[in-house]
């Protein structure tokens, strides 16, 4: 038996749940949801594929999924932190962008789909100041692969 993570739940569905929880539960849903990331293989975890400006140890790599050239090669991120609640925060980040073309994460409102969460008044600052360069790293992956 492998002990491969499940899926990801819809962000919308998160949001609903989210929204009726106290800090202590809301703390274990996104425990909980950074369970839900694939395993990132630790040759991935380097300098390169660190997100800079985090408290805690983020990585994020992109891998290319088939797509046409119409609408362009999608993308799907792996990552992983070495904090249980940043790697929520980041499982989270990627729910807004996964498996979407470089154009349509470009184009995705990261903050106005995480707005909801209101993470900056539920987390302490060093578990939420490392939110805009994840966003950021993401942008620019995307903006790499959309040239």
């Amino acid at each position: 038996m492998t002990d491969m993570p499940a899926a990801p739940p819809a962000l919308a569905d998160i949001q609903d749940e989210y929204e009726f929880l106290d800090a202590d539960d809301r703390y274990r849903l996104l425990i909980d949801l950074g369970r839900t990331l694939e395993p990132m293989p630790d040759a991935l975890k380097t300098d390169a594929t660190m997100v800079r400006g985090c408290s805690a140890a983020v990585w994020v790599y992109p891998t290319v999924l088939d797509g046409d050239a119409a609408t362009g090669a999608r993308l799907h991120f792996l990552a992983d932190s070495n904090a249980a609640i940043t790697k929520g925060i980041i499982a989270l980040v990627l729910l807004t962008v996964q498996d979407s073309t470089a154009a349509q994460i470009i184009d995705t409102d990261i903050e106005a789909a995480l707005a909801p969460f209101d993470l900056k008044n539920q987390l302490s600052s060093n578990r939420t100041q490392g939110i805009p360069n994840m966003i950021a790293l993401i942008r620019e992956t995307a903006a790499r692969y959309a040239a």
